[in-house]
Parts: C-alpha cells; sequence; structure tokens
C-alpha cells in the first residue's frame, strides 16, 4: 500500500506545481487521485480486518476439529475397554458390568453430550459453522484484494495522464476508480 499512497502523494506534489501555473485540468487530477489514495486506504482497512476474520475463525475451526479428534480416540478408547471387559470369563460380575457400562456411557457422552455440549456431535456442528463463516470471510478478503488493485492501477493511470497530458486516461482512472471503490462498498455490504 505505502507505494501507491506515495505515487498519489507525488501526483499531488506534481499537481500542486501544475496550480501555481494556473492549470485547471490538473487540479481535477490531483482531487481524483486524493479521492483515489482515501478510497484505497479504506479498501486495505477491509482487506486486513476480513483476513485477521478469516485467520481468527480457522484458527477456532482448527481447535474445534482437534478437540472432536481427542473425543473421538477417547471415545474408541472407552468403547474398547468395554468391549475387553465384556469377553472376560468373570463378565457377568456385578463390579465388571459397572465398569463396562461406566465406558459405555463415557464413550457415548464423548460422541454426543446435549447437556455440556461438548460431545462430537456439537464440535462437528461449530466446526461447519465456523468453516461457512471462514470461508465468507475468505471471499471477501479476495474482493477486497481486487478492489485494492483496481485502485492502485487507477492511481497509475491519474499519475500518468498528469504526465502525459492526457485527458482519456484521466477519465479512465475515473472510471476504474469508480467501478473498484463500488465494488469495494459491494464486498463491504456483503452483495458480492
Amino acid at each position: 500500500m505505502s507505494e501507491s499512497i506515495e505515487r498519489a502523494h507525488e501526483t499531488i506534489h506534481e499537481a500542486h506545481h501544475a496550480h501555481a501555473e494556473g492549470d485547471r485540468w490538473a487540479r481535477v487530477v490531483a482531487v481524483l487521485v486524493s479521492v483515489l489514495a482515501a478510497s484505497l486506504a479504506l479498501a486495505e482497512l477491509g482487506s486486513k480486518s476480513t483476513q485477521n476474520a478469516y485467520l481468527t475463525q480457522h484458527i477456532a475451526l482448527s481447535n474445534d476439529w482437534a478437540f472432536y479428534q481427542a473425543k473421538n480416540e477417547r471415545a474408541v478408547t472407552r468403547e474398547a475397554e468395554a468391549t475387553l471387559l465384556e469377553v472376560l470369563p468373570n463378565a457377568a460380575d456385578p463390579a465388571i458390568q459397572a465398569k463396562i457400562a461406566a465406558a459405555r456411557d463415557y464413550a457415548a457422552r464423548m460422541r454426543d453430550d446435549p447437556k455440556g455440549g461438548e460431545g462430537m456431535k456439537q464440535l462437528a456442528d461449530s466446526a461447519h459453522r465456523l468453516e461457512g463463516e471462514r470461508d465468507a470471510a475468505f471471499h471477501r478478503y479476495h474482493g477486497y484484494e481486487y478492489s485494492v488493485g483496481a485502485l492502485e492501477i487507477a492511481i497509475v493511470l491519474a499519475s500518468v495522464s498528469l504526465v502525459a497530458r492526457s485527458r482519456a486516461l484521466t477519465i479512465g482512472a475515473g472510471v476504474v476508480g469508480a467501478l473498484a471503490a463500488l465494488f469495494g462498498l459491494a464486498v463491504a455490504g456483503h452483495l458480492v
């Protein structure tokens, strides 16, 4: 972003010198570049914000799936324990039956714990929700990046239009900048 802002500053500086000479068109280009630079700064803020949201949700998602795997390992271990206890010669013993029931209850609670909300089923539901939020943030991040790139191109076009004294490039810079800014607003409003 700093190169684009630097280029915008240089263009405004050049336009200021042209202003001293009374060139109205150079003032228009300077205002255009200022507006484009402000739009670029806002698009960069949106981009960084959605990038942070993506990373935060990705970490939370990874944690949920890691916790899910740990719960699955505990459930499998307890189910194996119950199966092993069932094949013992003294499996009918009430103490062994109590251990079998406890192991099966524990495994069931690992798989689905509606009271505590920490069972595998609940973790999978949470992870799937986070996947959707993470993917939406990633999509918005790319949208902002497209907007940022187009705004940078518009600033370059406006800068070149001042040096080349080309009104067509100025108009092109304005059109590209306006479209990029509108696209950035659409991304911010979750319309794209």
